[in-house]
């Protein structure tokens, strides 16, 4: 039974975070809000809703453990998993100018949620300083794509254009409440699937969280890159990866340890806050010294995933 409602809130939760981002993107398009902006806000994070909404409610339901568990594991899951299948579908040209400044935004966000994760608790005032920089760096973000109609503003617009929304408000604002209550009830049952099938297999909260919960709820960054990757939009693909990690470690840690202050399992202090800073400073390197991701590095990443996830299952460390 665990198992079926594990499996039926993703897929309600999957579901609604498309109609959801979908419903969206059609209202910020009616009332006229810019490619730009669309392509930043509603499209980059928009695709992190389900982590959003399942790790806050990980954290209602006393399970940290997923709850921090989604947020990291979703990290890694986009870099290693996202990326190198992009990249196995068609080698990712790098935007330099973009990537220069999200990445460098990513690698610092990156090192501050480390910090605050090895503290062993994320308390509130942590979650409130992760929100008001990630306020602060859409704020500075918009200006920028505002101010000049370069390479970083027609990223954010190609984004804003790979989804296709309805035209019509009331269809916009059904198809955005609906995804909203789907979301919320995906996130619930999935949560729950999730303690019940932990407590079953014998397996911890973080473990699942790492894992299934994580994989499931980065399904939209999924579609997402690798549609981009198929139409030769790689752009897009780093884009979304590099947005959804940045909106998991402010938005979704910061929402959720507002909300409820987090106490942090020692297993992902051992291992998995290390992997995501690995596997984001791989990124960096390898995206930021050469002009793209080629296939062969595309397989690295989704072999070291396999190794991660082998070594999580077997209980390794």
């Amino acid at each position: 039974m665990d198992i079926v409602l594990l499996c039926a809130g993703l897929v309600v939760l999957i579901a609604g975070g498309e109609m959801l981002v979908r419903g969206a993107v059609a209202v910020a398009r009616l009332i006229g809000v810019s490619p730009a902006v669309i392509g930043l806000t509603f499209v980059g994070f928009g695709t992190s809703a389900p982590e959003l909404v399942t790790s806050l409610q990980a954290g209602l339901a006393g399970a940290p453990g997923i709850a921090i568990g989604n947020v990291v594991g979703s990290n890694i899951a986009n870099i290693l998993l996202i990326l190198g299948l992009a990249a196995l579908v068609r080698p990712l040209a790098v935007e330099a100018a973009a990537f220069r400044r999200d990445g460098a935004v990513l690698a610092v966000v990156s090192l501050v949620a480390v910090a605050a994760l090895l503290t062993g608790s994320v308390e509130r005032w942590a979650g409130a300083l992760g929100l008001a920089l990630l306020a602060g760096y859409i704020t500075v973000a918009i200006r920028a794509d505002r101010r000049r109609d370069g390479p970083v503003a027609a990223l954010h617009e190609a984004e804003a254009a790979t989804l296709e929304a309805p035209d019509r408000p009331v269809v916009a604002a059904g198809l955005m409440l609906v995804g909203l209550g789907l979301t919320l009830a995906g996130a619930r049952m999935l949560v729950a699937g999730a303690v019940g099938l932990a407590q079953a297999a014998g397996l911890s909260e973080a473990v699942i969280g790492l894992t299934i919960v994580a994989v499931g709820t980065s399904m939209p960054e999924l579609v997402t890159s690798v549609m981009a990757a198929r139409r030769g939009e790689s752009g897009v693909a780093i884009g979304n990866v590099i947005g959804s990690n940045i909106f998991n470690l402010l938005g979704i840690l910061g929402a959720t340890a507002l909300v409820v202050p987090l106490a942090v399992p020692a297993e992902i202090l051992r291992l998995d806050v290390w992997v995501m800073l690995a596997a984001t400073a791989a990124l960096l390197v390898v995206a930021g010294t050469g002009a793209r991701i080629t296939r062969g590095e595309g397989a690295v990443c989704v072999l070291a995933y396999g190794v991660y996830l082998g070594m999580l299952l077997a209980g390794v460390v």
